[in-house]
């Protein structure tokens, strides 16, 4: 009677527990660019967040749901990159909008051709249908042209998958590549640091939610039987996250001498 006693009440408790720990999954991921984005819109300055993490978030999460057409694997891994994929598609917004007001370059750069309306963006006749340049990669001016390219990757990624998906080769490639292209989410933001000598600009908070939520994520995975995948990128996700600590204390202790206005708008970019 006792034994019995005690399953009433401990299975709704492993119910509950189960419940929280899915939501923390589905919405932990976007906590860390919260204070990030309230920084960006309070200061109208985007130069310190690299919006190719944008890039590798939303690449990582369009070939992890791909993946789970070939192996099912939890649904709170799904929706978590469902959720994901439109929490960097806001931050991809806010950081062109801010970008493009603060530059005194006015030359657009575009993904697609412009209509006949865009006057600042004047397309040679021998490219009518698109005005992709690789210099100018994940640098356009308008988000309408990230959603494009966004929209072309998935299509050609989804075709690509459909016409694999009975192979199983090339589904565990497709799940190992999107959650080691999620592993190196902090790597952008790591060069960045290392080439200005400086984290100015970078959320400390967002980086420290990185590591504490990258460490939840990765337990999480070892502790439900996830695939192998997901454990081994996750470990190397928080030793990245670890790396960018390393780099906000040792360039708070060793400050990089100022550098001269006049050159500061040229070298100031983030990638």
């Amino acid at each position: 009677m006792e034994a019995e006693g005690l399953d009433w009440l401990l299975v709704p408790l492993h119910q509950l527990v189960s419940w929280v720990a899915a939501g923390a999954m589905v919405f932990g991921g976007v906590v860390p660019y919260i204070p990030q984005y309230r920084d960006i819109r309070r200061t109208q300055n985007a130069d310190g967040f690299s919006t190719h993490v944008c890039l590798v978030l939303l690449v990582a999460n369009i070939l992890r749901i791909l993946f789970w057409f070939g192996r099912h694997f939890e649904s709170p891994l799904l929706w978590q990159s469902i959720v994901m994929i439109l929490t960097m598609l806001l931050m991809l917004k806010l950081c062109t909008e801010v970008r493009v007001a603060n530059e005194l370059n006015i030359k657009r750069r575009a993904f697609a051709a412009a209509d006949g309306k865009d006057e600042e963006l004047k397309v040679p006749p021998r490219r009518p249908y698109l005005d992709f340049d690789p210099r100018h990669f994940w640098h356009w001016s308008s988000f309408t042209d990230y959603v494009q390219c966004v929209l072309a990757f998935t299509g050609v990624a989804g075709y690509v998958t459909y016409l694999s998906i009975d192979s199983t080769l090339f589904v565990e490639t497709l799940g190992f590549l999107a959650v080691l292209t999620e592993a190196m989410l902090g790597v952008p933001q790591l060069y960045r640091n290392h080439r200005h000598r400086s984290t100015e600009g970078m959320s400390l908070k967002m980086v420290l939610m990185w590591t504490s939520g990258d460490t939840f994520k990765t337990a999480y995975f070892l502790l439900n039987g996830a695939p192998l995948q997901f454990s081994v990128c996750g470990l190397l996700q928080v030793l990245v996250d670890l790396a960018i600590l390393g780099q906000a204390y040792a360039f708070a202790r060793h400050p990089q001498k100022p550098v001269p206005h006049a050159v500061h708008p040229a070298s100031a970019k983030a990638l």
